[in-house]
């Protein structure tokens, strides 16, 4: 075999129907498969396959299994594992957009939410668009991201992808166009190594509407995630990439497994691997990790 298929749906989701419904999309355009694999029962399944390309697999079982909440992800049979994770925190690792949430302790959480929409989706430079917000929240005291972080949850999943990713040898970054108010404390709960983001100017307790340069986007990421490779002398093709938004795009087409998650439309449609309905855990199994070799956070 050349190439593992596996499928992923939220627990109790994954059937034996589906499977087979996978496998005779692949055998029907001249793959070869193999004997599946259940990474975890009723959730995750490998299917060895070869004859194919990836994407071709990909294309193929989504394709047979439209309208089915199955997550679809081809790898290489060799190389699975990954050295290095490198993921966005809004709407990544936590479930909001935490500068929209700071914005609604101004009551301005639709202007500016409006703006991050269009931004995350490519429409806007991302750099203007992160100046333009921060500059109307100007006069916010700072207790106000005391009080968004306190309403901040995880991602489901995401404790358990970077404990098993660490308890493995990977190295874990969190990298984010967000703020390091956030991202520290991200960073902390859920045992990155480190964190690299963008940092909310402050003044005699209140935001002064700046945000300090050089601002961190989207070549940034990319920049961010050639450099942690480089010092953990592995190539891109180690590395794991997760995020949603445009300025995100980027790194998950460099990594040698970039994932959009839940993502925007434009980088759905442009990264090759995607989930949309599985939680974090998800980028273990695409891995091939079984449920017993997940660390719980």
């Amino acid at each position: 075999m050349d190439h593992v298929l596996t499928l992923i749906a939220p627990r109790g989701g994954l059937s034996t129907p589906i499977l087979h419904a996978a496998r005779d999309a692949l055998a029907d355009i001249g793959a070869s498969t193999f004997a599946p694999d259940w990474l975890a029962s009723d959730e995750a399944v490998d299917l060895p396959f070869s004859g194919l390309a990836p994407d071709q697999a990909d294309a193929a079982a989504r394709a047979a299994l439209a309208g089915q909440a199955v997550d679809v992800i081809a790898t290489a049979a060799t190389g699975r594992r990954k050295r290095l994770l490198i993921a966005d925190m809004d709407s990544t690792i936590v479930t909001t957009e935490t500068l929209d949430e700071l914005a609604g302790q101004a009551g301005i959480k639709d202007r500016i939410a409006a703006i991050t929409k269009r931004a995350m989706n490519g429409e806007l430079d991302f750099e203007a668009a992160l100046r333009e917000r921060v500059g109307m929240l100007k006069g916010l005291s700072t207790e106000a991201m005391d009080r968004t972080w306190a309403e901040t949850e995880l991602m489901p999943g995401a404790r358990e992808l970077v404990a098993t990713m660490r308890a493995n040898g990977a190295r874990c970054a969190l990298v984010s166009g967000g703020f390091t108010f956030f991202t520290g404390r991200v960073a902390a709960l859920v045992g990155f190594h480190e964190h690299h983001s963008n940092t909310l100017l402050e003044a005699e307790g209140r935001l002064t509407g700046h945000v300090a340069d050089p601002i961190l986007g989207r070549n940034a990421k990319l920049v961010t995630l050639k450099r942690l490779a480089a010092e953990e002398g592995v190539g891109l093709d180690a590395a794991l990439a997760v995020g949603d938004g445009a300025n995100d795009l980027d790194m998950i087409q460099a990594a040698g497994l970039g994932v959009a998650y839940h993502a925007k439309p434009v980088v759905a449609a442009a990264a090759r691997a995607r989930v949309e309905h599985a939680d974090l855990r998800a980028l273990l199994f695409a891995q091939g990790y079984r449920t017993g070799e997940i660390t719980a956070g």
